[in-house]
């Protein structure tokens, strides 16, 4: 069964930074690509940034410049780094990953990770 491990997210003030990981776990053969989704009271999941394992990232406008997404492929963790924090961008924080598994293909999200900006 393949599984994410999210950490990271907290309070934290405007302008602060915070740094989510997320690990896969599991008997997979590889992970095509892993992204960082979040979700605001009220409104509806959006994509905020995500990695293929070549590297090639895609952001969400909201947070180009201020959140870099990065991958560490031997430890099957991707991780986000968000700088200039706006209260904006409070929300439930999931990862998600999708690749080939021992018994197919996978396609799962973490529990998710609250964070929050607030002076």
């Amino acid at each position: 069964q393949v599984q994410l491990v999210e950490s990271g997210g907290g309070l934290a003030q405007p302008g602060g930074s915070l740094r989510l990981s997320c690990a896969v776990s599991g008997s997979i053969f590889s992970i095509n690509a892993m992204g960082w989704y979040r979700q605001a009271p009220g409104k509806q999941r959006e994509l905020v940034a995500d990695i293929t394992g070549g590297g090639s990232t895609n952001y969400a406008d909201s947070v180009k410049g201020r959140f870099t997404i990065s991958r560490d492929n031997a430890k099957n963790t991707v991780y986000l780094q968000m700088n200039s924090l706006k209260p904006e961008d409070t929300a439930v924080y999931y990862c998600n990953a999708y690749g080939l598994g021992y018994v197919g293909e996978y396609d799962v999200w973490g529990q998710g990770t609250q964070v929050t900006v607030s002076s």
